[in-house]
């Protein structure tokens, strides 16, 4: 417990003369006695200096889990690489180290809680009936605008004219290199790499609290702050977080990495429209080529991706129109949507954190997502007509 006082001072509040203090090597000894099952904790403290010694921690870790003893993680300066992989190990929450004021106690509360659900003394909350609506984008190349899309997208169906205002929300799960934040002048902050790390316990509360808003009306999870594997959640990590965000909103904007991910299936049913966004060039069709080949290897259906031809010759450009009418059919797919190149004015909106709406609102690329924004709103409100 060297150079953890801070630590040692808030166990001793909370559990009084009932903690003991181990060494790494005491740790795993003491774990292969019968009694070690009586621990309701075991808190390992790391730091960079404990870098070397990840094997044996990672062992004390899935000693542990295996006796179903509860590990909390308290790190300072530990690389977010190696806190995943800790956690990935079998940990089950973490707290940052120096301790912000009652976060061990509230780790502690969250541990016995979750203790309390998995033996049935404690029902999760039921859903508020919501369900939402879960619209996908992902790119097919590099710069292809994909967040531009997603973040406009979600603005103006948040705009969108209809019988009910919409509540929405935006998922940036471009773990690595997500930029809706920028897009929105909006800051990363460690609460989201926090929500994303405890999901066995997340709930609207907490997944709240990771959430920002922007100008006040529209709810933006972004990317962690600091660069994280993409695995980091579990297919069915993730489907939890997809969950509580259709459960809270009406409509919820995912934002997806750009590489195929073993929980992208998992987003691909969870939407209603997977939006896939490429440009006229040669990368966008040999990448739609294999992402197709990819998919039909693994017998998943077509059916919900709607294609979207970004930078797309205007009307009057008739030799433009007839490249893009013979790339698609080349690739056996069709283009639901052309969004015109809007110039300069995407990229300035970008660097100054505003949707183009609010930039530049008859900028054309705009004008068009605002119409597919439109004819959502207007489908969706159709349905729920029909429905009453």
């Amino acid at each position: 417990m060297r150079n953890f006082d801070l630590l040692i001072e808030d166990m001793e509040a909370i559990y009084a003369d009932t903690w003991g203090e181990l060494t790494f090597i005491e740790t795993v000894s003491f774990l292969d006695d019968p009694d070690a099952s009586d621990l309701e904790l075991l808190a390992i403290a790391l730091d960079d200096e404990d870098s070397a010694q990840t094997n044996l921690v990672r062992l004390i870790i899935e000693r542990a889990a295996a006796k179903s003893i509860r590990v909390l993680l308290i790190a300072e300066s530990l690389s977010p690489i190696l806190l995943h992989q800790m956690l990935r190990a079998g940990a089950d929450d973490f707290v940052p180290y120096p301790l912000p004021e009652n976060a061990l106690k509230d780790a502690i509360e969250r541990l016995r809680k979750a203790a309390q659900t998995v033996a049935g003394t404690q029902t999760i909350a039921a859903p508020s009936g919501r369900n939402g609506t879960i619209f996908a984008v992902q790119s097919l190349a590099g710069g292809a605008g994909a967040t531009t899309f997603a973040v406009n997208l979600a603005w103006e169906l948040m705009q969108a004219k209809g019988k009910s205002d919409l509540s929405v929300c935006i998922l940036d799960l471009d773990f690595q290199s997500g930029t809706v934040s920028t897009y929105l002048d909006l800051p990363r902050t460690e609460k989201v790499y926090e929500m994303l790390s405890q999901t066995s316990t997340m709930d609207r509360d907490s997944f709240f609290s990771a959430l920002q808003r922007f100008q006040e009306k529209l709810h933006v999870l972004t990317a962690p702050s600091d660069m994280l594997p993409l695995d980091l959640l579990s297919p069915d990590e993730i489907e939890r977080v997809i969950s509580i965000a259709g459960d809270s909103f009406d409509i919820v904007v995912i934002d997806m990495p750009r590489t195929i991910v073993h929980w992208t299936e998992t987003v691909l049913s969870a939407s209603e429209q997977y939006f896939a966004i490429m440009e006229l060039d040669m990368r966008s069709a040999q990448n739609t080529l294999r992402l197709i080949r990819a998919l039909k290897a693994d017998g998943l259906s077509m059916d919900r991706f709607h294609f979207v031809l970004n930078r797309a010759p205007r009307f009057t450009d008739l030799g433009g129109r007839s490249r893009a009418k013979r790339m698609a059919e080349s690739l056996g797919i069709s283009f639901a949507t052309f969004i015109p190149d809007g110039g300069a004015q995407v990229r300035d909106a970008n660097d100054h954190g505003l949707p183009l709406g609010e930039f530049a609102a008859k900028n054309p690329a705009g004008k068009e997502i605002r119409k597919l924004a439109q004819s959502i709103s207007e489908a969706r409100n159709t349905a729920k007509i029909a429905a009453e």
